[in-house]
């Protein structure tokens, strides 16, 4: 039936009757706007605080993986200085006084010999998971059953060179296993 109007039929419709319909039922429609602009406002700090703590988690997570490879390099570079080999209980000397170090301790535990400490490992083109750095644990441990064997230890030593994360070289021990 809206298509049978006319042009002055519509511009009666938008500027005469519409306008006196919104007049007429503005004690109704007036709560309704304002609590749909509530809603609106809460979703949108909802989603601004997720958005916060989001990146602000990830910059936690990456200055400590940075701490670790430097106590890792710190450790290596005392070694070579002093002739020793660096004992089990050197990386955990500074975790004991850092507070993230409980978590980087045991990050470092988990890599096998110290030359790998020293090790950067392969570099983010080398892996066969695109953009792996940008990805959190939760999205890299479904496209580690993917991988080869070689693949799966470029994975491994980038990880523990880097990030540290305890799930994914859980998973990557797991598949070589």
């Amino acid at each position: 039936m809206t298509d049978d109007k006319g042009p002055i039929e519509r511009l009666l419709d938008v500027f005469v009757y519409a306008p006196l319909g919104f007049v007429m039922n503005l004690d109704e429609i007036v709560p309704q706007l304002v609590e749909k602009g509530h809603q609106q406002v809460t979703m949108a700090r909802m989603f601004g605080q997720f958005a916060v703590e989001d990146e602000g988690r990830k910059q936690v997570q990456k200055l400590q993986a940075q701490a670790a490879g430097l106590v890792g390099q710190l450790a290596e570079q005392a070694a070579a200085v002093t002739g020793r080999k660096p004992s089990a209980s050197a990386p955990s000397r500074p975790a004991a006084t850092a507070a993230p170090a409980p978590e980087a301790a045991s990050t470092t535990a988990t890599k096998a010999p110290a030359a790998d400490a020293a090790d950067p490992g392969p570099g983010t083109g080398e892996l066969a998971i695109p953009d792996y750095d940008s990805l959190s644990a939760s999205q890299v441990v479904p496209r580690l059953d993917g991988l080869a064997g070689p693949e799966l230890d470029l994975v491994r030593r980038y990880e523990a060179a880097h990030r540290g994360r305890k799930t994914i070289l859980s998973k990557i021990a797991q598949l070589q296993s």
